[in-house]
């Protein structure tokens, strides 16, 4: 197959105790998926139909690398989250069925230009350029899991310069991983390399060039950066 440009490179994450690499498809992202954040937003709790919205899937940012500061903001907010992998997908996915698709399990940041969202919001309009900009999705190596260890109660937390921000059990989704598939596959055509941030906890709050941040998923999964 020929190509009129350079193909560009596969967007993919690593994955723990494997030298192969996870390829991204898709980044679905789940906004207030905790009743404290969504509180903490002033916004309302939905609990019958999940917010989604969507980040370039070479928005992921590996390897503990350095995060540049992005442009166009003065208020980079993080918001921690547990991330799942799929390896497999479809369309009208079943809750009973959708953890068979997990191919495991990360954590992330949800990294957002707050001030270019509150505009967009005020304004009525979309959120892309707050959400969807580069290197907006720092994200650990992946976990890959078994089928019966999928992680119903894990402590999801972030510290930013040895201060805890952000904790909470992944309990205490509205939307648990596997009605987010269900909901989603309603949608779009989930596909294997698809990542789907799963929403964050009350204590989002702005990030500083020289600040360093550890996200972990206690027992699964951790994320160190600094931001330059």
């Amino acid at each position: 197959m020929r190509y009129v440009i350079p193909v560009p490179p596969v967007a993919a994450v690593p994955v723990l105790g494997d030298d192969a690499l996870f390829p991204v498809h898709r980044i679905y992202c789940v906004g207030r998926n905790y009743a404290d954040h969504a509180k903490e937003m002033g916004a309302e709790v939905n609990r019958t139909k999940p917010t989604f919205f969507s980040k370039p899937a070479d928005a992921v940012l590996t390897g503990d690398a350095d995060l540049p500061y992005p442009s166009a903001t003065a208020d980079l907010h993080h918001e921690v989250e547990m991330v799942v992998a799929l390896h497999s997908g479809g369309r009208d996915i079943g809750v009973d069925e959708a953890l068979s698709h997990v191919y495991g399990y990360a954590v992330g940041l949800d990294l957002t230009r707050r001030d270019l969202q509150a505009e967009a919001k005020e304004k009525r309009l979309p959120w892309d350029v707050a959400k969807g900009f580069d290197r907006s999705a720092p994200i650990s190596a992946i976990h890959a899991i078994g089928a019966n260890a999928h992680p119903a109660n894990a402590t999801l937390a972030l510290t930013v310069n040895g201060v805890e921000r952000q904790r909470t059990d992944t309990g205490e989704m509205i939307f648990n991983v596997a009605e987010i598939i269900h909901e989603l596959s309603k949608l779009y055509e989930l596909a294997a390399g698809d990542l789907i941030f799963t929403g964050t906890p009350a204590g989002v709050a702005a990030l500083a060039r020289g600040d360093t941040y550890v996200a972990t998923l206690a027992g699964i999964a951790e994320l160190r950066g600094r931001v330059v």
